[in-house]
């Protein structure tokens, strides 16, 4: 049976694949009618690495990728499994856990810019629901910007189940809620630590919160109610790193 294959599209994605797992590239589409020095480049290194390059127009390319956004390079790629399980991944962790999870997220943009801001982060991995939530897709991939290749995502049945498996493992589950007694500020976050955050507007599900050890704000001093989810992990995934150094 043929390896199942997904679409990666942009340079970003589609070069990280080539860094990381190049075996797992069927072939690349390229744009015939762009011959720049950083397509030169990324023709050179995928012919180095043996790769088929495919010359392909601009309408064949938007079709493959879905999007007009593809920089003119799409590749077609056989999935990578970072991990086979999230136990697994946390055995082989060395120090303090730190993990990021998503509770509701169904735009792929903000999930493809979490995973980009858990890569930059460090933290180990990123954790949703199957339902109600983004899947990896080619959209992904373009704005995690390589990310998705290097963060391994876990999308469970049961997300309560799985916040009090972290717990068994004495990782501290803490939230954000705008309604919060305290601020992520005046949280001891140096331990291992899974920070939760929901889709903007509706925030986390009940059950979900209800699970959570903590729950924390951000400051918010302007106009504004809320924060994009991306930016908000960005607050919270580097603020535990600070108390970490």
């Amino acid at each position: 049976m043929p390896a199942p294959t997904r679409l990666l599209f942009g340079f970003h994605a589609v070069t990280i694949r080539l860094k990381t797992a190049p075996a797992t590239v069927q072939e690349i589409h390229v744009d015939v009618t762009r011959r720049d020095a950083r397509m030169h480049q990324f023709i050179e290194r995928a012919r180095s690495a043996g790769l088929r390059i495919v010359d392909s127009d601009d309408a064949r390319l938007n079709q493959l990728a879905g999007n007009p956004r593809h920089q003119g390079v799409v590749a077609r790629v056989e999935p990578v499994v970072l991990n086979k399980s999230l136990d697994d991944l946390l055995d082989a962790v060395e120090g303090p856990p730190l993990l990021l999870v998503l509770d509701g997220i169904t735009d792929p943009h903000n999930l493809g810019a979490c995973l980009r801001v858990a890569d930059g982060a460090g933290a180990h991995a990123v954790i949703a629901p199957r339902d109600h939530a983004a899947g990896i897709n080619a959209t992904v991939a373009k704005v995690a910007s390589g990310a998705a290749e290097t963060v391994p995502y876990f999308m469970v049945t049961n997300l309560a189940r799985t916040l009090g498996e972290l717990k068994e493992r004495d990782i501290r589950i803490v939230g954000t809620s705008d309604d919060a007694p305290r601020s992520l500020y005046q949280s001891e976050l140096a331990g291992p630590t899974a920070w939760v955050l929901g889709a903007e507007g509706s925030g986390m599900r009940q059950l979900t919160r209800k699970t959570c050890d903590e729950l924390v704000s951000i400051p918010m001093r302007g106009m504004v109610e809320s924060l994009n989810v991306s930016v908000a992990s960005a607050i919270c995934l580097y603020e535990t790193l600070r108390q970490r150094s």
